[in-house]
């Protein structure tokens, strides 16, 4: 019996998938429904399944960085709603994806072939590819306008950070610590909403409760266990690099 897990941080859209998969294959078990892509990242560690149904946008780990992430483990099947200007990094990438609002006549597409690769055993796509295609694409997409400075009250005092001179950012239950080459201070602001106003080229996500300044990453270090950290210009400190965001370390 095939199985899957479906992830998407909306509702909505998760039942009428569940919805549509039961009708057009109702032989497929979904072993999991995720809100969040560390969820869907833990669902696949421990179920195993054939397919992840991964939408794009989620907090935290983006279904591209879960696809990443578990690259080989199983198929996975992009859900998405950037229009076709961008969907044309999927096509030359040969990767499946769903657009919403959903269609039955699409998703019976894709579960054909899905069914196809699961009977004759086809390795999994490499997703790194599409991530690079798509890469600028989503930034775009996603624009914001970004923040200049951070300030943080210190008792009696308010710090100010400018955003180029910040090092790292540690969420640390419902505040955030920042962290720059000679101060620190933590903000009333969860990690989240900080990051909406952060450039991506500039601030890169390391783990679901860190985020540095690329251009400060000073080495990267593997251990025995696989496990990665980062040393940064300006800092004592070693950040450790989830499973999910070691794939930016690895040799070129």
């Amino acid at each position: 019996m095939p199985t899957a897990i479906i992830a998407d941080d909306e509702d909505l859209p998760r039942t009428e998938l569940r919805r549509m998969l039961a009708d057009v294959w109702p032989e497929l078990q979904i072993l999991a429904e995720c809100e969040y892509g560390t969820e869907a990242l833990e669902a696949i560690q421990q179920h195993q399944p054939d397919i992840a149904f991964l939408d794009i946008r989620m907090p935290g780990l983006s279904g591209l960085d879960v696809a990443e992430a578990i690259k080989g483990n199983c198929h996975a099947v992009f859900v998405t709603a950037y229009d076709n200007h961008a969907l044309e990094a999927f096509t030359a990438a040969a990767m499946d994806y769903l657009l919403k609002p959903l269609s039955r006549q699409r998703l019976q597409e894709t579960v054909s072939r899905l069914q196809g690769r699961l009977a004759t055993d086809q390795p999994t796509m490499d997703v790194a590819k599409l991530m690079r295609e798509l890469d600028s694409r989503l930034r775009s997409a996603a624009a914001v306008e970004r923040i200049r400075w951070i300030s943080a009250s210190v008792g009696d005092t308010i710090k100010m950070f400018p955003v180029e001179k910040i090092l790292f950012f540690v969420s640390d239950e419902k505040y955030t610590r920042v962290v720059s080459s000679d101060d620190e201070a933590h903000v009333r602001k969860p990690l989240r909403e900080l990051m909406a106003g952060l450039d991506p080229d500039q601030f890169w996500q390391i783990h679901r409760s860190v985020v540095v300044r690329a251009d400060a990453i000073v080495k990267a270090y593997r251990d025995d266990a696989g496990k990665v950290t980062v040393e940064l210009r300006g800092s004592k400190e070693r950040l450790r690099v989830s499973l999910a965001y070691a794939w930016r370390f690895r040799p070129m």
